[in-house]
């Protein structure tokens, strides 16, 4: 059975945001875990910042895109 992935970009905006605070308070607790000796995977605090570093990505394109899209209707 093949396992299916779902790119930010496949997501709607309001999922987005969602797992973009879920993210960055996974991020928070892992900062707690690593300045308090607890963590043992350091690895996991890279991979929490590239997850919303790809997410503010999607959302800033999407931003961008909108504000493109108001300016085209506003020249024609």
């Amino acid at each position: 059975m093949a396992k299916t992935t779902t790119t930010a970009s496949d997501l709607d905006t309001s999922t987005l945001v969602e797992r973009l605070a879920e993210e960055k308070d996974r991020l928070f607790k892992l900062r707690i875990q690593h300045a308090t000796g607890v963590l043992e995977n350091t690895a996991a605090m890279r991979t929490a910042r590239k997850e919303i570093a790809r997410y503010e990505t999607e959302l800033r394109a999407r931003e961008i895109e909108a504000a493109e899209a108001l300016a085209q209707e506003e020249k024609a």
